[in-house]
């Protein structure tokens, strides 16, 4: 019975905080500045065990709608049709295909799908006081967001970092 009890637990999946979980990102607006921020209303599938990663899975998805630069304006234009379009794609989404132990914590390989548009990422990540933190870098061309304005004005990478709190 205990050692049902074990097994049990190890497997047992794992919830997302939605409050406290969030995606950060920025991107360079131009020559002088960048431009920060956020996407919230993560929700999905969380299950991973430092013992048994070969049995982790993730399928976490975002809220396209919930972008916030801090800037009204801005974040109207990003939603619209020119941009994420996020009337006609409400979600972006990762599913994961593999986890491995790397030197300095994980590596997840999945499928990263935003506007329509799934391709294969690594992301590298830690998992630390039920805290997932990843990093990687999206090429907005990649995934058909925007056109190319001139990386004068909008840059062709964004700098992402996931932040996952897990009960």
């Amino acid at each position: 019975m205990l050692l049902l009890t074990n097994i049990t637990s190890a497997y047992a999946q794992q919830t997302i905080n939605q409050q406290k979980s969030i995606v950060n990102f920025h991107i360079s607006g131009g020559v002088f500045f960048k431009v920060k921020g956020t996407f919230t209303g993560m929700q999905g599938d969380f299950n991973f065990d430092s013992k048994a990663i070969e049995n982790a899975n993730f399928q976490i998805c975002i809220d396209a709608e919930t972008i916030n630069t801090s800037n009204n304006k801005r974040d109207n234009h990003l939603r619209s049709p020119d941009f994420f379009e996020t009337e006609t794609y409400p979600k972006i989404c990762f599913q994961s295909k593999q986890v491995v132990k790397s030197a300095s914590g994980y590596t997840t390989i999945g499928n990263l799908s935003i506007h329509g548009v799934t391709k294969e990422v690594e992301i590298p990540f830690t998992f630390e006081n039920n805290i997932f933190t990843g990093n990687l870098t999206i090429n907005r061309f990649d995934y058909d967001i925007g056109l190319d304005f001139g990386t004068f004005r909008v840059g062709r990478e964004a700098s992402v970092t996931i932040t996952c709190v897990i009960e």
